[in-house]
Parts: structure tokens; C-alpha cells; sequence
């Protein structure tokens, strides 16, 4: 690997054992709200009722609930000065935020079960708009960024069920023009702590950083996640092989766990092919990278390379990914894009990435389909067909997934 080593493609760092340890990248953001809190008697949290399930609830040792009715013996700890704001209506939430934001110059957040922040969609674009006019008046100074995150995912339903998976919210914001929208995918806890400095400092841009609150695999220390930041992706040495076969790319925490255990499986049954994987960390309208780091065409090309195929997957819509792919002019023959492709229920985990064709499996198939070889194909549809069978019978994944 010492080609891509040397190339500087990739984060300075790489920890001991990637992917041993596991941690919540949302309890990481919920100790950040909490120190930032402490630090800062401005900053504000506003949350729907969702503060303690979305695993950011260690902010109440700092703060109370803001609240002005009588209190209840069953209320969690609440004050007419609190700054957690907790309201079950996620647009007046978004209008209180950006007031403070606007009025105050200070730092705020909302969070929100990620199918319910698609409620918003249509305010968080007309403050888009208004960023966009505003940044032509001379007397207008920066404000603080709209950061909104984003967890209760659509990959993790095991009892919410079809009402709670809508990623629609990452399309909208990738889809505007303006270039003021930055969609941030923390692939570990590391990288959640790099994503709530960069909403912190950033001005003038709404910020939709999706994360699950659930313990995944730790992949990237501090400076390899600092890295992504000033380039929108980076290559996970640890997964990389010089002059690969296969390119492989994820943006999310789940599905990219997913592609590095598919990464793991190939070299088992293909040893004789090269992988290298690519983290992706943020997007932007028609870019990887955030609005003002964008990924050059020549970057492109050094992380991805002309005429590999490339194996995608992406938390969200796969047609989105696949856009920004094809802007930087890769030819359909060498794409496959898998994510959420609008499957599944209240099921186990695995079930979910599997109805929606983004396990670790399907990827696998790909590399499988390509390579002509269909008693792979065979062997990993029996997988599959085993994980669907026994979590039907027992309502839990197979220990192997």
C-alpha cells in the first residue's frame, strides 16, 4: 500500500485497530452540545420531544427544558431560563431557531428524527434564499449556520416502522443551486466530533449532518477526520490496496460499515483482485466536498480513477449519489449506486440494508456479477436467504451480521 500512502489521498493517521471498538456518534454530539452548553450561556438546543431518545439527552446536566406552565412531578428538569427547547412541532421549532440565529448572532442547533425533518424542507429552503439575498447587501453580516441533525434514521427501524424512513431532506438540499447547503455523513464517532466543530464555524449555510445514535464501528482518528474537511473524502488505508480493480464508496456511518465488511468478504473469495475504498464525508450541489471545499475534477480522478468500476453506497436516495458521481463524468457502465431505495418496515437491522439492496451482500454481488462468477453469486444469495429466515423466526439478525 505504500503508493497510496505516499500519494497524501488520505488522513494523516490511522488508528491501531479499525473497526474494533464501538461507539455512538450521537452520544458524542450529545457531550459536545453538553460541554458547549457550559462554555456558552447562548447556544441553544431545540428538539421536538426527541432530546433523551435521539441519545443527546446528557445536555440536561447543564441545562433545563425551557418551560413556563406549571410542572408536573413526572417532568424532567425544566425552567423558564432552560435552553433545550422541546416542542412536538418541528416547523415552529425551525422558526424559533433561526430567530435566535438571526436576531442574537449566536450558535444554535435542532435535532429531529430524520424522516420528520422533511416537515421543514420548504422553510429550510426559503432561509436558503434568504442567505442568498442577504449575502448581496454590504451591511448584512455572516450569521451562524442552520445546523440541523439528523438521527433516528431510516436504517435503523427496528420498531418505528415505514412512517419513520425518509432521507428526502439530503435530495432537496443537494438539489439547490445555491451552493449554501452542506449534507455531512460522520462515518464514526471521530468524525462526528470533527462535524460539530465545522457546524460551529460555520457561517452563512445550513448544515444537515446525519449520524445514528447506535454503537458502530470506530474507523478514523481526529487528524484523518480533520483531513476529510479540506478534501470531502479520503482513502481508508487500512481497506486500500495500490492499483485496485475495484473502487469502492460510501457517505454514512451504517452503509459504510457496510462496504468495508463487503471489502473484507471479497478479499476472502477473490484474492486475486486489488480494493480500495473512499470515505466520503460531505456533499454539495453536484459535488463531493462542502460548499467551500469542493472536490476538483483532478481530485476526483486520483481518488476514483478512469475506468474502474466503482461500487457505491450511499444512506440516502441512490439516484442523488449518483448525480454528483456523474458529474465529475463517470460513464454509467462503470457505476452501481445502492441506499435507500424506500423498502422495508419494522424489522431487524440487517433485513433493512438487505430489502433495500445495500448490505454488505449486494455489494459483494456486484463484484460477483462483474467478475462472471456465479457460484459466488450463489453463495452470497444464500446468505441473504438465511438472514431473511432465521430473522423471521426469531425477530433478530443472525450473529454473523
Amino acid at each position: 500500500m505504500s503508493d497510496v500512502a505516499t500519494s497524501g489521498l488520505f488522513g494523516p493517521a490511522q488508528i491501531e485497530h479499525p473497526g474494533l471498538e464501538r461507539h455512538s456518534p450521537a452520544e458524542k454530539i450529545g457531550e459536545l452540545i453538553k460541554n458547549t452548553m457550559k462554555q456558552d450561556g447562548s447556544f441553544y438546543l431545540f428538539s421536538p420531544d426527541e432530546t433523551t431518545s435521539n441519545k443527546l439527552d446528557v445536555a440536561y446536566q447543564v441545562s433545563a427544558r425551557a418551560w413556563a406552565l406549571p410542572r408536573k412531578s413526572w417532568d424532567l428538569p425544566e425552567s423558564e431560563n432552560g435552553r433545550i427547547v422541546e416542542l412536538l412541532s418541528e416547523n415552529t421549532l425551525f422558526a424559533v431557531m433561526t430567530g435566535h440565529i438571526l436576531e442574537n448572532h449566536e450558535p444554535a442547533m435542532m435535532t429531529s428524527y430524520e424522516s420528520f425533518f422533511s416537515i421543514i424542507t420548504s422553510q429550510v429552503l426559503q432561509h436558503i434564499k434568504f442567505l442568498k439575498q442577504s449575502q448581496e447587501v454590504f451591511w448584512r453580516e455572516p450569521v451562524p449556520a442552520v445546523n440541523l441533525l439528523s438521527t433516528s434514521t431510516c436504517w435503523r427501524q427496528d420498531h418505528n416502522g415505514y412512517s419513520h424512513q425518509s432521507p428526502a431532506l439530503i435530495s432537496a438540499l443537494l438539489d439547490n443551486p445555491s451552493n449554501l447547503a452542506n449534507c455531512i455523513f460522520p462515518v464514526d464517532d471521530v468524525a462526528a466530533a470533527a462535524a460539530f466543530q465545522f457546524m460551529m464555524e460555520s457561517r452563512n449555510a445550513v448544515n444537515l449532518t446525519t449520524f445514528n445514535k447506535t454503537e458502530e464501528p470506530r474507523w478514523i482518528d481526529c487528524n484523518h477526520a480533520k483531513f476529510q474537511y479540506e478534501h470531502g473524502a479520503s482513502i481508508f488505508g487500512f481497506a486500500s490496496d495500490d492499483d485496485p480493480d475495484y473502487i469502492f464508496t460510501a457517505a454514512g456511518d451504517i452503509v459504510s460499515r457496510e462496504a468495508l465488511y463487503a471489502l473484507q468478504i471479497l478479499r476472502e473469495d477473490l484474492p486475486e483482485k486489488r480494493f480500495r475504498f473512499v470515505g466520503i464525508n460531505a456533499l454539495s450541489h453536484n459535488a463531493i466536498g462542502t460548499t467551500n471545499a469542493k472536490m476538483s475534477r483532478e481530485r476526483f480522478y486520483e481518488y476514483f480513477m478512469a475506468g474502474k468500476p466503482i461500487i457505491a453506497n450511499f444512506h440516502g436516495y441512490p439516484d442523488t449519489l449518483k448525480a454528483i458521481l456523474q458529474s465529475y463524468d463517470v460513464p454509467e457502465e462503470y457505476l452501481s449506486v445502492h441506499g435507500f431505495i424506500e423498502q422495508g418496515s419494522t424489522t431487524t437491522p440487517f433485513e433493512m440494508l438487505s430489502l433495500n439492496k445495500a448490505s454488505r451482500y449486494h455489494l459483494c454481488i456486484d463484484v460477483a456479477e462483474r467478475e462472471g462468477r456465479a457460484d459466488l453469486i450463489a453463495k452470497y444469495q444464500e446468505k441473504l436467504a438465511a438472514n431473511t429466515a432465521y430473522a423471521l423466526e426469531n425477530g433478530v439478525d443472525l450473529e454473523e451480521t
